[in-house]
């Protein structure tokens, strides 16, 4: 749980990150840049940051800011009716990130699972994302990432997203933000 106060801090800083790259946003934008701490009481290890442009019954379009070694904790999207689950494509805008999806896992990961949390991290093949490289992650994928060392920014494409049908490994996740008097 986030007070007001921590998520305006929060908004401020992933402004600035964007304002560094020369990402422009609407007053509206900025504004409503959405912190995902993930019920946790720990952003600065587990969290994102996050613009939604657009998310219609057809397809998403998202900006992720990361703050130095902040991680999304491992997910999937799974079906739900119809639809196969989302399908999302990461393009490192600045920064780097670590990206883990299923596979056969790297010798040694460059990222760090949070302390405390290491039982809910089970996926280890590694992909590194530097400035204009791309990785697509299919429909209903365990998957996590983590900033490197100054932070990242990372655009996503995708399908439409559904996160409160999110299947996180950690029970304790709570996707949807709350933010609580100061």
């Amino acid at each position: 749980m986030l007070t007001r106060g921590e998520a305006r801090r929060a908004q401020e800083r992933a402004a600035e990150m964007f304002d560094r790259l020369g990402i422009v946003l609407t007053p509206e934008e900025r504004e409503n840049i959405e912190i995902a701490e993930f019920g946790l009481g720990e952003l600065e290890q587990t969290g994102l940051e996050l613009v939604i442009y657009v998310n219609n019954e057809r397809y998403c379009a998202k900006e992720l800011v990361l703050f130095p070694r902040q991680t999304c904790p491992e997910h999937r999207h799974p079906p739900v009716g119809e639809d196969p689950g989302k399908m999302e494509t990461f393009r490192c805008r600045w920064g780097k990130v670590w990206l883990y999806v299923e596979g056969e896992p790297a010798a040694a990961i460059q990222a760090r699972p949070p302390a405390g949390s290491e039982q809910y991290y089970t996926v280890f093949h590694e992909i590194e994302l530097h400035p204009g490289q791309q990785y697509t992650i299919p429909s209903n994928t365990l998957h996590w990432f983590q900033a490197g060392d100054e932070g990242a920014i990372v655009s996503e494409f995708s399908s439409t997203s559904r996160d409160e049908f999110d299947i996180w490994t950690d029970p304790r996740i709570d996707r949807i933000p709350k933010v609580v008097a100061d």
